[in-house]
């Protein structure tokens, strides 16, 4: 394959363009797993977030503050950087990339899921309860089906945050489109200068996140209201 690249592009271009493909994949693998993993710890959160316990209530809420008012950056450094330096080990770049950005991840859909829970009238809580219904069927049968068109637009339209997110894991080492890319744009081959890698890398990167952003356009336009999902009402 990569032959094919020289062939029909030449060199240094042909080489360049083939490993800035390579290295995409790598992008796209964190964000599955970042988004994944987030989205896990997440549901969790948000299940605290709106239980009637206050000590689950607040914790879900310290968590959020917490990873919401960290910049991505500085996990990614506290992460990659600094606990290696504190605890004396060195940590795989794939891993410090993984936990920093599915906390990242896991704060802001966590949000996205309870603003789109508590945006369901109260009285489909109710009308729940006036069943003899508990919290979590109520939550399962009658308020979940609702909240998820309400979600879901944001929920895609998040995913495309997270593969910018990923273009900062280069500073921890890790090897991706970001990474790669800077060590050809700062390579003295001709052909690979900054003006042709970085706009390379941009056309890359928006090839990713636009169809993701036109997805969650049309999701928002036909799942934004929820008067159309399963509703109860008390007697």
């Amino acid at each position: 394959m990569k032959e094919l690249f020289i062939d029909v592009l030449g060199k240094p271009f042909g080489i360049v363009i083939f490993q800035l493909l390579e290295a995409t994949q790598y992008t796209v693998y964190l964000s599955l797993i970042a988004f994944v993993g987030g989205g896990l710890i997440g549901a969790v959160i948000t299940l605290a977030r709106i239980s009637g316990k206050p000590g689950w209530r607040r914790f879900a809420s310290g968590y959020i503050w917490l990873f919401q008012s960290i910049p991505l950056l500085m996990l990614l450094f506290l992460s990659g950087l600094g606990v290696p330096r504190l605890l004396g080990q060195d940590v795989n770049p794939w891993v410090s990339a993984i936990v920093s950005l599915t906390l990242y991840s896991s704060a802001y859909l966590s949000e996205v899921w309870r603003g789109a829970i508590q945006a369901i009238p109260r009285g489909q809580w109710e009308g729940g309860s006036a069943l003899g219904m508990r919290f979590l069927p109520i939550l399962r049968a009658i308020i979940l089906p609702q909240a998820i068109r309400l979600a879901l637009a944001p929920t895609v339209g998040f995913s495309v945050q997270i593969i910018k997110g990923t273009s900062l894991a280069y500073i921890i080492g890790f090897h991706d489109l970001m990474n790669l890319g800077k060590r050809w744009a700062n390579a003295p081959v001709e052909g690979t200068e900054p003006f042709v890698i970085y706009p390379l890398m941009a056309l890359i990167y928006f090839s990713l996140c636009f169809p993701l952003s036109r997805i969650a356009l049309v999701l928002e336009r036909r799942l934004g209201s929820y008067s159309k999902g399963p509703q109860i009402t008390a007697a």
